[in-house]
């Protein structure tokens, strides 16, 4: 078999990850990964080692790549297409009309909130995709919960299969951070938070639950590590107030969760954040809000905190635990445990076998 998957490439958080551990565990004979244009992705995709072909679209309506994609389907004899994100479906649905082949796709987040606001071009493609998402012949959700969701949107549910996302936890090389770059002291109670600044990841929320710790006398710090259109309104809402450090896209959020205490999730939607593996891998418990599958990670609070979507005193309140923890020393081992559960249960050696057995059914 050899399966083509396609995605935009301009991806720079959780997807591209999750799609460069999964690719990495088959051979070039078995997988090819085409981008529409060059970026972050391509680049750490090649140095991995997996077989990757540019489209070189030259704008997202360049429709070029209609015919670049059908030759390359006939010329490599690609079985399937696995695509990932609305520009990926947009164009696999185009040239499958004057190329067939079987269709695939991961639903990395909630398609209805995609282009969340986006104005009314943000809602043209939203129902755009929303109607192309009902073209294709099998889905991956990444939870339960979005197996459910994708039901509600009427797609049959034998063409769902579940599969969590799963990342190797065999420790990273990185390079020890000091905290004298984000300016902590040893009695801080780090709190770190890696999300896209998008409305969807509500940061206001994080923001706002930092500051009422602030004001209660905790010694808290929040290390927001990202980029995004609400960067600028972030960065003026924590304009003059030193505990808060956003710190932009870096590539070591290994030694950036080295560097804290916790995890701090506070997304309106979710499917499975790979941030929260990486988290665990780390030993670093989580609060998060209870979007897509978290509940799966952290079955009970013995792992981490799941509180209501936009709940500020739930926020709080689980994040005031943690700090107590901190302070008798039993943080680390809440830390050790969501460590021993997510190894046993998201490793990429199990996200390869569903994966690979779930293509060998729909071959």
């Amino acid at each position: 078999m050899t399966i083509l998957h396609l995605i935009s490439g301009g991806e720079t958080g959780g997807s591209k990850n999750h799609l460069i551990s999964l690719l990495s565990q088959f051979s070039s004979e078995e997988i090819i990964l085409c981008v529409m244009e060059e970026g972050l992705l391509s680049t750490d995709a090649k140095k991995a080692g997996i077989r990757t072909i540019t489209l070189n679209q030259k704008s997202r309506y360049d429709l070029s790549v209609v015919k670049k994609l059908s030759k390359l389907i006939k010329a490599e004899n690609i079985s399937l297409i696995h695509t990932h994100g609305p520009r990926a479906n947009l164009f696999a649905y185009l040239t499958r009309v004057i190329c067939p082949f079987k269709w695939v796709t991961t639903i990395h987040s909630n398609p209805s909130l995609d282009f969340v606001k986006g104005g009314l071009k943000g809602k043209l493609f939203t129902m755009l995709n929303m109607n192309l998402i009902k073209k294709i012949d099998h889905f991956f959700a990444v939870s339960h919960r979005f197996g459910e969701m994708l039901e509600g949107f009427g797609i049959e549910k034998n063409k769902i299969s579940i599969i969590y996302n799963g990342i190797s936890f065999q420790e990273p090389e990185y390079q020890k951070l000091s905290p004298d770059e984000f300016g902590i002291d040893d009695n801080d109670f780090v709190v770190v938070m890696v999300a896209r600044y998008h409305p969807i990841k509500n940061h206001n929320l994080a923001i706002d639950a930092i500051t009422r710790l602030r004001e209660e006398g905790i010694p808290v710090q929040l290390v927001c590590v990202g980029d995004g259109p609400e960067r600028q309104a972030l960065e003026k809402k924590v304009a003059g107030k030193d505990y808060f450090h956003l710190t932009g896209f870096r590539n070591d959020i290994h030694a950036i969760l080295e560097l804290g205490d916790c995890l701090l999730l506070t997304s309106n939607s979710e499917s499975f954040p790979l941030v929260l593996l990486e988290a665990a891998r780390a030993k670093k418990p989580i609060v998060t809000t209870d979007v897509g599958g978290v509940g799966a990670l952290l079955p009970t609070e013995d792992y981490g905190y799941i509180v209501p979507i936009g709940n500020l005193n739930m926020v709080v309140k689980a994040l005031k635990e943690l700090y107590a923890s901190k302070l008798s020393g039993d943080i680390q081992l809440k830390g050790e445990k969501l460590y021993k559960h997510a190894k046993e249960k998201f490793s990429l050696n199990q996200l390869e076998k569903d994966t690979r057995n779930t293509y060998s059914k729909l071959l």
